[in-house]
């Protein structure tokens, strides 16, 4: 499995977690990814062009974006998401 997001200021992903080791490579801009129950934007690493960072699987992770960016999102399959809390599942809105 392998797809390329563009992500704005406006699309923080909430905190969740998959069956799967997630990886994540940014192409462009800066952005965070932190471990945890909760989006916290007072922590995290903050990845720029060429970073890379990666979520063990069923491990609740969030991110955000702090500029325009671009990042390629990698894994074995199939894919699949939980957010730690439901409401927070864009699908469900």
């Amino acid at each position: 499995m392998q797809t390329a997001k563009a992500m704005s200021l406006a699309s923080p992903i909430p905190a969740h977690n998959h069956p799967t080791t997630e990886y994540v490579t940014v192409i462009s801009g800066n952005f965070h990814l932190g471990m945890g129950d909760k989006l916290d934007e007072k922590n995290g690493v903050e990845l720029t062009a060429g970073g890379y960072g990666e979520a063990p699987e069923k491990m609740n992770h969030y991110a955000w974006a702090s500029s325009p960016s671009v990042v390629q999102v990698h894994g074995q399959g199939p894919f699949a998401i939980t957010y730690v809390n439901p409401a927070d599942d864009p699908s469900k809105q």
